[in-house]
């Protein structure tokens, strides 16, 4: 995409969508307010998960759900405790195309990228949900061994805190590793230094490419979709619990189906993501809820009260990923199962008008 078209859609896409934000940490995170944002209907939405927990080589296709079963002497797809979305869209019969977080292991993820046949140089945007090492960890490294494929001044999309530093306090369970741990961060002086990318910083609602777009700070408004207490941010000097005000999801309005919510993490709740999508875009009718829930270890009760929430939203599909954790993947496909779909690394979901 050139530069001055994509200032020109920006530009058309603000009108149209007049949004204004309202923000502060209130009650265990962002309270937010936005005008109805008009997202164009897209023709058709394609998503490949580059990485994620698990791998089956032998999944069968399910419905909306490709797999790549990937079977070669010597090579197959890598999984890892990560995750890694490459996003086409079709809008007006164009094409945009970006990546979404970019996992942990540089060596897997690059097969992945080889294995999947991902192009990186028709890349138009690049995108990080938040500020865990699992979702950033290969960026600045992708853009230094790829810096003749990927186009310089490549926008990437990023929301408050990313580059603060977090740190995760286990249990004494956890062994060796209980305690306080450093999880680093995403160093803006290491990416700025590979003179790759133009880093934007979004608040409200805003489009990554032509027909999908940025959640901006995702209201709170369930009683149990409080977040992790092990998970902490330094904030001002001092360690506080990590609330994640500035984590971005995706959301698409698919002609004919109606809106796909993506997420990376979740931290702010997959129930609340869904209702900010819903009136973030005045769309009530829900096509699909993929993503990282983080509900792994959640207590039983938030767990149910999550799937029920979901289930209230009344999706076509729901597929949870990467941190949904063992028991609310299963508790998904037990309840909703016309709706569940098992995901996995290499799955590409085709959604079309």
């Amino acid at each position: 995409m050139k530069e001055i078209n994509r200032r020109e859609f920006l530009m058309a896409s603000a009108a149209a969508g007049a949004t204004m934000m309202a923000g502060s940490i209130l009650k265990g995170g962002p309270s937010v307010a936005y005008a109805s944002v008009k997202i164009p209907e897209i023709e058709k939405l394609t998503i490949t998960v580059v990485t994620d927990n698990y791998f089956d080589c032998l999944r069968l296709p399910d419905r909306i759900a490709k797999r790549s079963n990937v079977v070669v002497p010597g090579l197959t797809l890598h999984a890892e405790h990560g995750l890694i979305y490459y996003i086409e869209a079709v809008l007006n019969g164009k094409t945009s195309r970006f990546m979404f977080d970019f996992g942990w292991d540089f060596q897997g993820v690059s097969r992945n990228l080889h294995l999947l046949g991902i192009d990186l140089s028709k890349l138009d945007a690049l995108g990080v949900s938040h500020g865990h090492l699992d979702h950033h960890g290969n960026l600045v490294m992708l853009l230094k061994e790829n810096k003749s494929i990927i186009k310089k001044g490549i926008p990437l999309y990023v929301g408050e805190e990313t580059f603060s530093r977090r740190y995760v306090k286990f249990p004494p369970v956890f062994g060796p590793v209980a305690g306080l741990n450093d999880l680093g961060q995403l160093n803006r002086e290491d990416l700025e230094s590979t003179k790759m990318v133009k880093t934007i910083e979004v608040k409200e609602p805003t489009p990554i490419v032509p027909g999908a777009y940025l959640t901006g700070d995702i209201e709170r408004v369930t009683d149990f979709e409080k977040g992790s207490p092990i998970l902490l941010i330094k904030r001002g000097g001092k360690l506080v619990k990590d609330l994640f005000p500035g984590e971005q999801g995706l959301v698409f309005n698919v002609k004919g189906k109606g809106l796909v919510v993506l997420s990376s993490c979740a931290h702010a709740g997959i129930v609340n993501t869904v209702k900010h999508a819903q009136k973030m875009t005045g769309i009530d009718k829900v096509h699909a809820v993929m993503g990282g829930f983080h509900l792994t270890n959640a207590p039983a009760p938030v767990i149910q009260k999550t799937v029920a929430g979901i289930k209230a939203t009344n999706p076509d599909f729901i597929a949870p990923m990467h941190c949904s954790g063992w028991e609310a993947i299963t508790s998904f496909q037990r309840e909703m199962p016309k709706e569940f779909i098992l995901s996995m690394a290499g799955t590409i979901y085709e959604i079309t008008a």
